[in-house]
């Protein structure tokens, strides 16, 4: 390529606080099934109201902060944003400018460290819906103050796969910190990209900046910088210049589209806010703030490479939902007292590695059809913990312990309960499986003759035969070692 991208990502995240920024309403992220109810004089801007911050609101970014390695300043204040439209009640936005409660911190994604510039506090803006067949706009307020964390990068990112992967670990720590949902579809989470390209040999950022709004998922994130790309790439080969301008994602079309001038800073004309007074935060605070952090992703999914000697791929779809890793911690912590208290006789890390195993596969597969998360699950880890010592210890086969889970499943039962009143046990007892071998000896003459002849193939037909006869209750090794014992 002629030419070398340059990214920068803004990401707005709604805070999933009880109250709204400003107000005491309830913060319903505007979700709400019925326009503006849950509004106030304050969040509807009525002369004489005065904002009053939400201390959880801060809270939440200073943690966030904190997890991506942000400095917290420890003076900061808000800022009046002064632009006009339709569905920001004030005529303004209360933001921040100049002393944003976090700095200069990084995340990693694929062995490469993005800057972060700043992350600051705002509020969010009402909704406004255009009937069909009508030629007015309502707007709907509910949405109108809710806490809104936003998020700067370095232009550090180079390609549409490395800002989708940025915008998924984002949206990872803000769900493991429980500060946001951080849903896209939902519009918990909103990505913006900021897009240039320059020559080899050029400055890095001589290129022309244009800003992608409007994407609502990680795919269309890496489809529309990509098209950008190509975009902007046609236009300078054909000595064209680029135009700094905001363009929107049209997802039915697959390309951005043109919608307004680029508004530079000082076209917000920020000043400080003068009903909110500045903010000071000691050490204390800070230190407080601290301990208060949780596991967060990446330190988790090192845990679990050490502690349980999974492959990379499993603790990825382990710990990429923090319920989902908390769930198989618990399995794991049921597997090991009950292998400690002899109630099963398994090997533990064999019994640990085919967990990871199952909820990964079997789990997953029907979490997806049924459309569930791992909170509606009504399987308890003490029974999945048992079902997997069962399986690890021989007393099923794979295919029955595949029948029992999906029973487990649909009601919640007991897993030893299941296999009895299904008659799913698997058989080893010697002396009935050589009864069942005798015969089909005496049935296949033409295989017999095959393995002793050397055939290997003829001995899994055997086996395949014994597991048919046995309606798959059979122990296939144990299978397998009495037929050698008889042919050989």
């Amino acid at each position: 390529m002629k030419y070398t991208p340059v990214i920068g990502m803004e990401i707005h995240v709604e805070l999933k606080t009880k109250s709204k920024m400003f107000c005491q309403c309830k913060n319903g992220l505007g979700l709400e099934k019925k326009p503006n109810i849950d509004i106030c004089p304050v969040c509807t801007a009525q002369p004489g109201t005065l904002p009053v911050p939400n201390i959880q609101a801060i809270e939440f970014v200073q943690l966030a902060g904190l997890a991506l390695g942000c400095n917290l300043r420890q003076i900061s204040k808000f800022d009046r944003k002064n632009y006009f439209y339709p569905d920001i009640p004030k005529g303004y936005q209360i933001s921040q400018y100049d002393q944003p409660f976090c700095e200069k911190g990084k995340l990693k994604i694929n062995d490469k460290e993005i800057g972060i510039t700043r992350i600051h506090l705002e509020e969010d803006t009402g909704k406004l819906i255009h009937p069909k067949g009508v030629e007015y706009t309502l707007v709907d307020f509910n949405r109108a103050g809710v806490p809104l964390m936003e998020l700067v990068t370095e232009p550090d990112i180079e390609t549409g796969e490395e800002a989708r992967i940025f915008c998924q670990k984002l949206q990872q720590i803000c769900r493991y910190l429980e500060i946001s949902d951080a849903d896209m579809e939902k519009g918990n989470m909103r990505c913006e990209a900021n897009i240039s390209l320059y020559k080899e040999g050029e400055e890095k950022l001589s290129g022309t900046k244009v800003e992608v709004k409007n994407i609502n998922s990680f795919k269309f994130v890496e489809k529309a910088i990509n098209f950008e790309i190509e975009r902007q790439t046609e236009l300078l080969d054909k000595g064209e210049k680029i135009v700094q301008e905001t363009r929107g994602w049209d997802a039915n079309k697959g390309e951005t589209i043109s919608q307004r001038k680029k508004e530079s800073a000082h076209d917000y004309r920020y000043f400080p806010e003068p009903d909110i007074p500045p903010f000071s935060f000691d050490e204390e605070y800070i230190n407080d703030l601290k301990r208060k952090l949780p596991e967060l992703p990446a330190q988790k999914e090192e845990r679990f490479r050490k502690e349980y000697n999974l492959p990379a791929g499993d603790v990825d779809v382990l710990t990429n939902d923090k319920d989902l890793a908390e769930y198989f911690e618990q399995v794991v912590s049921e597997i090991k007292e009950k292998i400690k208290c002899k109630e099963y006789e398994c090997v533990e890390d064999k019994a640990i590695k085919l967990s990871a195993n199952y909820v990964i596969t079997e789990l997953r597969k029907y979490m997806v059809l049924e459309n569930h998360k791992i909170q509606d699950l009504k399987i308890t880890p003490e029974n999945y913990a048992e079902l997997i010592c069962i399986v690890a210890g021989g007393k099923i086969n794979s295919s029955a312990a595949q029948a029992v889970l999906a029973e487990m499943y649909k009601t919640g039962g007991d897993p030893s309960q299941i296999i009895e009143e299904k008659n799913l046990a698997q058989m080893d007892n010697s002396e009935e499986l050589e009864k069942v071998i005798d015969e089909l000896l005496a049935k296949n003459e033409k295989s017999v003759a095959d393995f002793k002849s050397g055939k290997e193939n003829a001995l899994k037909f055997l086996i395949g035969q014994t597991m048919a006869m046995t309606k798959g209750k059979a122990n296939p090794q144990i299978v397998q070692e009495i037929i050698k014992k008889k042919l050989i």
